[in-house]
C-alpha cells in the first residue's frame, strides 16, 4: 500500500520548482521525496480545491500566498488515495475518484468486516471471504483476478501507509521552512490534522 497524490493540478505551476508529472500522474508520498517532488505535492495540495477565481488571484501572487490559502482552507482535499499492488501477481488497484487521501483511514473498517465505498472511475470494490479481503481494481469492469489481502495483515499495511505519511510530513516541514518560513509550523499542523496522519491507527476505530 502506498499513499499517492494525483498530480494533474501541478501542470504549468510557477510559484516554486516542481517535477514533470509521472506517466500515471500518481506521486507516491514518503520521506524520500526530492525538493521538486515535494514542490509537486504542495502544488497539488495548495491548488486542488480552489475556484477559477481563486486560481487567477493566487497566480498573481507569490508562493507564500498559495501556502497561506492551504492553511486557511476549511479542509484540505488531497486527490489520490491508496495505491494497492500485489507484488506476486502484479495486479494494481488505483485510487478511485472522490475518495481522496484525506479518507485513507476509512480502509480500517475492513478489519471489522465492513465494505467501504472507495470511489469511482475506477471503482475499487471489496468483498470479505473468510479471513481474506478481495479487492477488485474496478467493479465496473470485472476482469482478471482480484487482489487478495489477508485481513490479519491490514494493520501492518495501513501502519506502513501511516509511516510513509509521517515521513512525508517531516519533509513538508523542511520544504515549508524554505519556501514559506512564517507558515511552516501551520502547514505541518494543517496537513497532520486534515489528512489524519499522526494519530495512532487504533484511535480511528474507537
Amino acid at each position: 500500500m502506498e499513499p499517492v497524490l494525483e498530480t494533474y493540478e501541478a501542470t504549468d505551476f510557477a510559484p516554486w520548482p516542481v517535477v514533470d508529472p509521472p506517466a500515471d500522474h500518481l506521486l507516491p508520498l514518503s520521506g524520500q521525496l526530492s525538493v521538486r517532488e515535494l514542490g509537486t505535492a504542495m502544488a497539488v495540495l495548495t491548488s486542488y480545491d480552489n475556484s477559477d477565481h481563486e486560481r487567477r488571484d493566487l497566480d498573481s501572487k507569490d508562493g507564500r500566498a498559495q501556502v497561506r490559502h492551504l492553511v486557511t482552507t476549511e479542509r484540505v482535499i488531497a486527490p489520490g488515495g491508496l495505491l494497492i499492488r500485489d507484488t506476486e501477481t502484479g495486479i494494481t488497484a488505483s485510487p478511485g475518484c472522490c475518495f481522496g487521501l484525506e479518507n485513507w483511514r476509512d480502509w480500517l473498517v475492513l478489519m471489522d468486516g465492513e465494505e467501504p465505498w472507495l470511489g469511482h472511475d475506477p471503482t475499487p470494490r471489496v468483498e470479505h471471504v473468510g479471513a481474506i479481503v478481495r479487492l477488485w481494481p474496478d467493479a465496473d469492469r470485472l476482469e482478471g483476478l482480484p487482489i487478495e489481502l489477508p485481513r490479519a495483515l491490514l494493520p501492518e499495511l495501513l501502519g506502513s501507509v501511516r509511516n510513509q505519511l509521517v515521513g512525508f510530513l517531516a519533509c513538508v516541514e523542511e520544504w515549508a521552512a524554505r519556501y514559506a518560513p512564517p507558515l511552516a509550523a501551520a502547514v505541518v499542523a494543517k496537513l497532520d490534522e486534515d489528512l489524519t496522519i499522526g494519530a495512532p491507527l487504533l484511535e480511528s476505530r474507537s
